[in-house]
C-alpha cells in the first residue's frame, strides 16, 4: 500500500512513495519532472521515512528507486539559486542544506536494515551520492553516474566522501575531477554498484535481492552492517580486535546458536531476531 511520507498540496502527487514488497519497504523518489532532485522536502521525506523505518518491525530490508528517466540529478540547484538574494547570499540555508542531506545520507548507512539502490536511469553528484550509501546497488543496464558538479563550479565534495569509500581512489578522483559521466558496467567493475541487469528489471531484481538478505536473521544483519562501517575506519589491527569482540557477542545470541543448531541438524533455522 502506497502512502504519502511528505507534505504536498492535495492537487500533487507525494514526492516520495512508500510500499511494502513483503518484508521490504520500498521507497520510491517521485519528482520526474525534476528529474528526483533532492529538494529541501526530498531531504526531509527520505530522513523521515529511513527514521519511521528503522522503528516498524514489519521491515527487514528497503529498496529506494526511482520515476522517471532519471533516478537522481543532485541537488536541486533552481532551489539553492533563490536563496542567493538572501542578505548572506544563502550561505545559511546553504550550510543547512549540505547538513541536513548528509544526515540522510548517513540515516541509509547507520540504519540497521540492508538498504538496496534500483537505479533505472542517470544519478548524477548527490543522487550517485545515494548509490554509494547504500549497502548495494542494482543498476538498469541504461543507468549512468557522474559527478559533475566540476562542470558547474562546484566540486562534488559530499558526494565524494560517499564515493570514495565505494570505489578505488584513482577512479573516483576521475569521476570527480572529469565530470563524465560512466556506464552502468564500468559502476560494476569498480564497484559502485553490485550488477546490471536488463533495462525495466532492475526494480524487480533490488527488490529479490533485499528479501533474500530478508530471509536472514534481522538480528545478524543488524550487528553485522554496524560492525562492517565501524571496522572500515580502523588500522587492521584495531580492526581484527573489534571483529573478535562482535564475534564473541554475536556466538551468545539466540540466533547464532539456533542457526549453528540448524545447519548441524540439517534443518531450516527458526529466527527470533535476537
Amino acid at each position: 500500500m502506497t502512502r504519502q511520507t511528505a507534505r504536498a498540496p492535495i492537487s500533487q502527487s507525494p514526492i516520495l512513495l512508500r510500499e511494502q514488497a513483503g518484508d521490504v519497504a520500498v521507497l520510491t523518489l517521485n519528482r520526474p519532472d525534476a528529474r528526483n532532485s533532492l529538494s529541501e522536502g526530498m531531504i526531509e521525506a527520505l530522513t523521515e521515512a529511513l527514521r519511521d523505518i528503522g522503528d516498524d518491525a514489519s521491515v527487514r530490508a528497503v529498496v529506494i528507486a526511482a520515476t522517471g528517466k532519471a533516478f537522481s540529478a543532485g541537488h536541486d540547484m533552481k532551489e539553492l539559486t533563490t536563496r542567493r538574494s538572501d542578505a548572506d547570499r544563502g550561505r545559511a540555508y546553504f550550510a543547512e542544506i549540505m547538513t541536513a542531506c548528509s544526515t540522510m545520507m548517513q540515516a541509509i548507512v547507520h540504519l540497521p536494515k540492508p538498504v538496496v539502490a534500483a537505479v533505472q536511469g542517470v544519478a548524477t553528484a548527490a543522487g550517485c551520492q545515494i548509490v554509494a550509501s547504500c549497502d548495494l546497488a542494482i543498476a538498469s543496464e541504461a543507468a549512468t553516474f557522474a559527478t559533475p558538479g566540476v562542470d558547474i563550479g562546484l566540486f562534488c565534495s559530499t558526494p565524494m566522501v560517499a564515493l570514495s569509500r565505494n570505489v578505488p581512489r584513482k577512479q573516483a578522483m576521475e569521476m570527480l575531477l572529469t565530470g563524465e559521466p560512466i556506464s552502468a558496467t564500468t559502476a560494476r567493475d569498480i564497484g559502485l554498484v553490485n550488477r546490471v541487469v536488463p533495462a525495466g528489471t532492475e526494480r524487480d531484481a533490488a527488490i529479490e535481492l533485499a528479501q533474500k538478505v530478508a530471509r536472514k536473521s534481522a538480528y545478524t544483519i543488524k550487528i553485522g552492517k554496524a560492525a562492517f562501517y565501524r571496522q572500515a575506519e580502523m588500522s587492521l589491527t584495531e580492526a581484527y580486535r573489534y571483529a573478535a569482540e562482535v564475534m564473541t557477542e554475536n556466538m551468545m545470541a539466540h540466533d547464532a546458536e539456533e542457526g549453528i543448531g540448524a545447519f548441524i541438524e540439517k534443518r531450516e533455522p527458526k529466527w527470533q531476531d535476537k
